[in-house]
């Protein structure tokens, strides 16, 4: 099948632009086949905006950047009604967001009342304004990023919002090897170029073949297994919701295409668990000073994984 080998040339594009993170870039590419919404969180200057910026330019489609800030309301994102004078009716005037990919940059910048206007977009493809519904372009990927470590004039993303990712990622700093041949590549003012190598029509195509790929009953129960345990962890307020469940499903899926396989193994399973679980799971007070503590909820999810018997 063709589609695994364009998918190659998809990554071998994305490799050059984020040097040395090979399973970063296979992470963000399982999302964006799976159907999902991309979160990168990590420290400034490691690369969150150059890979989301890469995503979306790596396919022949509509991009749009917002640049989040306090300041910022629904509309600016959304679109507004005003009124022609010269028709003499309302007409809507579309935002951003009325693209294939949307970048929100440093998305927890950005006040909860205009976070919450990705809400019906992310989640069902549509945004109702006015009584009227405007369904979105196909396909339609929100990629956000954030600094979790500066809290100074941030929103902190609700339970609901961050459950629409389907996956959180980190860049995390280079190895020494791959930071030499940065420092001796491009100017740090230069963004790297990109060139698009997938169509929509593609893109959805891989999809769609995502779909198809085989899942055995056995995995599927191992799913459900991992999932009940956060759900009865007693160190967890939150476990995963059913939507956590589909994503990490469709993901693995997902990462079988990419490695040229049309059956999922246990493996993949293991291997996405956290990104696709993490960012979901809510701590309980007594045992984490913050309700959402990223290496707390790792740990949690390893340990889970270590006490579940995989399937043969």
């Amino acid at each position: 099948m063709a589609v695994p080998s364009r998918l190659g040339h998809l990554e071998t594009a994305l490799n050059a632009v984020i040097r040395g993170k090979p399973e970063v870039i296979r992470l963000s590419v399982v999302c964006l086949l799976s159907r999902g919404h991309l979160l990168i969180e990590d420290v400034p200057g490691v690369g969150k905006t150059t890979l989301a910026h890469a995503l979306a330019r790596s396919f022949d489609c509509g991009f749009q950047r917002l640049q989040c800030t306090a300041d910022m309301l629904p509309g600016d994102i959304l679109g507004v009604t005003i009124y022609n004078a010269k028709s003499g009716e309302f007409e809507f005037k579309p935002g951003p967001i009325f693209t294939n990919f949307l970048l929100a940059d440093e998305i927890n910048r950005a006040t909860p009342k205009t976070q919450s206007a990705l809400l019906e977009a992310m989640n069902e493809h549509q945004v109702s304004m006015d009584g009227v519904t405007y369904p979105m372009a196909e396909p339609f990927l929100v990629i956000a990023t954030q600094n979790p470590v500066e809290h100074h004039g941030t929103y902190p993303l609700p339970e609901s919002q961050l459950d629409r990712f389907l996956m959180r990622i980190r860049i995390g700093y280079p190895d020494a090897l791959s930071e030499r041949s940065i420092l001796q590549s491009a100017p740090a003012a230069t963004a790297p170029s990109v060139t698009a190598v997938l169509t929509p029509g593609e893109l959805l195509q891989a999809q769609r073949v995502v779909e198809q790929v085989r899942v055995d009953d056995s995995l599927v129960g191992y799913i459900l297994s991992i999932v009940e345990e956060t759900r009865s962890n007693e160190q967890l307020a939150l476990g995963v919701s059913p939507r956590g469940t589909q994503s990490l499903y469709r993901a693995a899926q997902a990462l079988a295409l990419l490695e040229g396989r049309h059956y999922v193994l246990p493996d993949d399973i293991k291997r996405l668990t956290i990104p696709v679980f993490a960012h979901r799971l809510v701590l309980n007070q007594r045992n984490t000073l913050s309700l959402r503590s990223t290496e707390a909820a790792e740990r949690i999810l390893t340990e889970i994984l270590d006490r579940i018997e995989v399937p043969l």
